[in-house]
């Protein structure tokens, strides 16, 4: 599956057939194209819940500049806010706010969207949940209205030890997925 486009969901379930509305409506990956957007998370690979929201794994040089974006497109947003941290050592910029019925998470970082750790996730579970059957993925899902994290539900579905973030990046590379 090609998840540099978003041109999928529209073929997808309900609720990627919606969120693909939504974004393409509110051409929400256009005004970050700039910023290499990849959609990522629950939704792209049809294990999402009732609360999942639309997670976007963004790349800036500048991160003044991303930010000046972000709150030009979508500070007239519900519950919007913009917010600096350190995350895994590098500075990160995460906005949210809700657009139509979803929450939406814009996650940026000085790393090419395409190796951050969000969409090397994403792409380990796909392929996961490709060779594992349908109950596999109705587990993972039963996992997560449970209140269990994607990654550490998958940890704990496949006995993976250690950190559950860093054990699904280890069995990725074991399996030569990413």
């Amino acid at each position: 599956m090609d998840f540099k486009s978003i041109d999928y969901l529209n073929k997808g379930n309900w609720l990627q057939k919606e969120a693909y509305k939504v974004l393409t409506e509110s051409k929400v990956m256009e005004k970050l194209k700039s910023f290499q957007p990849l959609l990522v998370g629950t939704i792209p690979i049809d294990i999402a819940i009732k609360d999942s929201d639309l997670d976007i794994v963004c790349s800036f040089e500048n991160k003044q500049v991303f930010k000046e974006e972000i709150q030009k497109h979508f500070s007239s947003h519900p519950q919007f806010s913009v917010m600096e941290r350190i995350f895994q050592d590098e500075t990160t910029i995460i906005a949210r706010f809700n657009m139509d019925n979803f929450p939406v998470e814009i996650f940026a970082q000085n790393t090419p969207s395409n190796q951050q750790i969000a969409f090397q996730h994403m792409l380990i579970e796909h392929e996961i949940l490709i060779n594992r059957s349908e109950e596999f993925r109705k587990e993972i899902i039963r996992l997560k209205e449970s209140g269990i994290k994607t990654e550490p539900a998958f940890a704990q579905l496949l006995n993976l030890r250690g950190d559950p973030f860093h054990a699904l990046l280890d069995h990725g590379k074991q399996q030569e997925i990413i």
